[in-house]
């Protein structure tokens, strides 16, 4: 396996040494033994992914800190050790960083995993800030669920069958589809009932789908808390609350519908003011619908909570129970494709006009219908045991100012990034800002000779200072 090598220079050390260990970092002596580093390797990979490097010792220790293996070759037992983590972990990248003094550090940069991972000796781990913990039992199932490497959708609970069979909504739902399969029949052939001898229990899927009152029935919560808050503040408090909050209760489809009706009721009166100006709540309906939906199809249902829809006097925030699943991140969450609940997505979109689009599709259409409005694209945020999706009233800088704005954190800018910040599909209406921003020196490219499209942007001359 050959092994990328960085030649490091003087600023690149204290760069390195300047690093502070924490929920993304971790940084080892060459002495720590190959199979302790596993439970440190496995911790990122279940968690949120970082970077190890081997070769550094701790501030307290005498000397020099940087401390590396002597040749690439003394670092084979350790990388040897993190490939038989059970399962092994894919799209691991392993650096060697070469300093003239200090021998070389191997730098490994672990992704967000998938699945659930193991050491060689059968135990997990997980990062929690600076610490690594190791985690047994209950928690590791619930580690499974949240990465949707194991489906809580497809758990059994203790319901009666015939009650689910005898169903309203199961019955409408057959007929809706067209099929002529008996309701039993079409449970089974879905793997949506298991049978034990005689007695049958339905899975966690099937009562969200089909009971009458899921939310009776499951042990988990399950339903959707809406709240109206007069306030643009950040901070959530029940002072705020206009009402009760609602609660939306019901089978899945149903909760869908239902919870967009009441959102739109509360919108339908929401103002705020903005320098004495009374500014009226104004969302495309489309965005608010993929955003619920995204949110009932895909939360975390082992989690005992329910989905929170506050709507601000200028804001919509959408909380659902469980951190994204699988490979997905905040920052891949609009090209990354992973349904925790593959069954309940695939059985709702069965049904004509269903209310879910393909895999994917939901919160890109979102953001498409916010750009057409003019408002800014849904910020996302992961939280200890949630994700939220807000939607603020904000209309959309020009291209301009976004260009300005970026370059003020950033050394350079492409017609890439600003479409991917800005929501804007055309890379001819992109170029043309960057040329009228070159036009008055604010702005220059990195390489005249690039192609036009390609062009890398810097700070110009005419830069507006802060």
């Amino acid at each position: 396996m050959g092994i990328k090598t960085t030649v490091m220079a003087g600023s690149d050390r204290d760069q390195l040494l300047a690093l502070q260990e924490g929920h993304f970092v971790d940084l080892k002596s060459r002495r720590i033994a190959p199979r302790d580093l596993q439970k440190h390797f496995v911790a990122f990979a279940n968690t949120d992914g970082g970077d190890i490097y081997i070769g550094i010792e701790d501030p307290e220790v005498r000397g020099p800190r940087i401390r590396g293996f002597e040749k690439p070759e003394d670092a084979n037992d350790v990388i040897q050790a993190l490939s038989d983590v059970l399962p092994t972990v894919d799209g691991v990248d392993f650096e060697f960083l070469a300093f003239e003094r200090g021998g070389y550090v191997l730098h490994v940069s672990v992704p967000k995993s998938p699945r659930v991972h193991y050491t060689a000796d059968s135990e997990c781990y997980i990062r929690r800030n600076a610490s690594t913990r190791k985690i047994k039992g209950d928690t590791i199932t619930r580690l499974g669920y949240a990465k949707g490497s194991f489906s809580y959708e497809n758990q059994l609970v203790d319901v009666d069958v015939e009650s689910l069979l005898e169903s309203p909504v199961l019955a409408q739902y057959l007929e809706r589809i067209g099929t002529e399969l008996a309701a039993d029949s079409f449970l089974q052939k879905q793997k949506l009932i298991v049978y034990q001898g005689h007695n049958a229990q339905p899975t966690v899927a099937a009562v969200l789908l089909f009971d009458e009152e899921p939310q009776a029935s499951l042990p988990t919560r399950c339903a959707i808390k809406v709240y109206r808050l007069n306030t643009t503040e950040r901070e959530y408090k029940r002072e705020y609350l206009a009402e009760s909050p609602a609660t939306i209760e019901g089978p899945l489809e149903q909760q869908i519908h239902s919870v967009i009706d009441h959102v739109n009721q509360l919108l339908s009166d929401a103002t705020y003011k903005v320098d004495g100006e009374l500014i009226k709540l104004k969302y495309p309906a489309e965005a608010l619908f993929e955003i619920l939906v995204n949110a009932v199809i895909h939360r975390d249902y082992s989690i005992n909570d329910d989905i929170h829809v506050r709507v601000y006097d200028n804001r919509v925030e959408v909380q659902s129970p469980g951190r994204l699943p699988g490979s997905v991140t905040v920052d891949n969450i609009l090209d990354e494709r992973y349904a925790r609940n593959p069954k309940i997505v695939r059985l709702l979109h069965k049904l004509p006009e269903p209310v879910n689009h393909d895999i994917g599709e939901g919160l890109n259409t979102a953001k498409n219908a916010l750009h057409a409005a003019g408002l800014i694209p849904p910020s996302f945020l992961e939280l200890e045991n949630a994700f939220l999706v807000t939607i603020e009233h904000k209309q959309i800088a020009s291209l301009e100012d976004l260009i300005v704005e970026h370059l003020r954190w950033n050394e350079t800018v492409s017609n890439k990034v600003i479409r991917q910040l800005s929501g804007e599909n055309s890379e001819n209406k992109v170029k043309k800002a960057f040329q009228t921003l070159r036009g008055k020196q604010i702005i220059e490219p990195v390489d005249p000779n690039a192609n036009a499209f390609r062009f890398i942007y810097k700070r110009g001359p005419q830069f507006p200072k802060p």
